[in-house]
């Protein structure tokens, strides 16, 4: 039996590499194709990617795999191996795409509107892909993951303060109306990475009835660095006492806490809520190695 689930699991994961690896080459054909030949650029670390080729005449890909180092050990060391592996692949194909469809022929000139929404499209179902299958193609979320342990911010808020600043550094080499138009394509792409995988922005939280929630809240807390808390809940009809366990996670944990539910009790009543912000208590969370 265990040997079955092993080779369940270990082709679920095979599966979602395979679409992680297919939303990087999509993000990477809305960059070459859509917004860099026309002047409008990402945010990120693919924007600072992209000032940094323009500027440097360095491969953009080797700029994107370079820069995003310090990033996948951050989330190595919040979310976990799992994330990281698929976050170096995604991120690896999306280098990889920018550099094979560098010369790929441009399919929209000069409508500016045109070109921000449909690159916006394009690239936001690219990293929602990504982001849906447990990786990510972009290093500055697991930064303002980090970041929201130390200030009193959410993720969300710092994604888009970070952003600011990522656009600022772009007008350097676009100009304003460059920058405004690459500001305008990302809050277009974080639209479409919403649609794509639902309950993107902010935290979610879990309220999970299990047979056992002991299990259930130290293996949380052992793979996700999550604490927990228990309410007592009675069932309406039948009167039984259950433990129902509530744990608040940020957006890019949500495929790592259904795994760890899937693999402790797939049975589990499981309620998900979209959490519009965290503030004091316990949220913040230590790291998993």
């Amino acid at each position: 039996m265990g040997t079955v689930q092993h080779k369940s699991n270990t082709g679920k994961l095979i599966a979602r590499a395979i679409v992680v690896i297919i939303g990087g080459f999509i993000a990477a054909y809305g960059l070459e194709a859509v917004l860099i030949p026309n002047s409008v650029s990402d945010g990120g670390v693919t924007g600072i990617s992209i000032v940094g080729s323009q500027l440097f005449g360095l491969p953009l890909g080797v700029l994107i795999a370079l820069l995003n180092i310090p990033f996948i050990f951050l989330g190595y060391k919040q979310i976990g191996k799992t994330f990281a592996i698929l976050s170096i692949l995604g991120i690896a194909s999306l280098s990889v795409g920018t550099s094979l469809m560098h010369h790929i022929p441009t399919i929209i000139h000069g409508d500016t509107l045109l070109v921000t929404v449909v690159g916006g499209i394009i690239l936001g179902f690219g990293m929602g892909l990504a982001l849906r299958n447990g990786g990510a193609l972009d290093g500055i979320d697991m930064l303002a993951v980090l970041l929201s342990r130390k200030l009193p911010f959410g993720t969300s808020d710092l994604i888009l303060f970070l952003n600011v600043f990522v656009f600022i550094i772009v007008s350097t080499v676009f100009g304003l109306k460059g920058a405004i138009l690459s500001g305008i394509a990302y809050f277009i792409a974080s639209k479409v990475i919403t649609i794509v995988e639902e309950g993107l922005s902010g935290s979610k939280t879990y309220k999970i009835i299990t047979k056992d929630p002991d299990t259930m809240t130290e293996t949380i807390r052992d793979r996700l660095g999550r604490s927990a808390t228990y309410d007592e809940v009675y069932g309406g009809y039948s009167k039984e006492k259950f433990i129902e366990i509530t744990c608040v996670i940020n957006r890019l944990e949500d495929s790592k806490m259904k795994e760890i539910i899937r693999d402790v009790d797939p049975a589990a009543f499981v309620t998900v809520y979209e959490t519009a912000e965290v503030k004091g208590g316990n949220f913040r969370k230590r790291n998993i190695h």
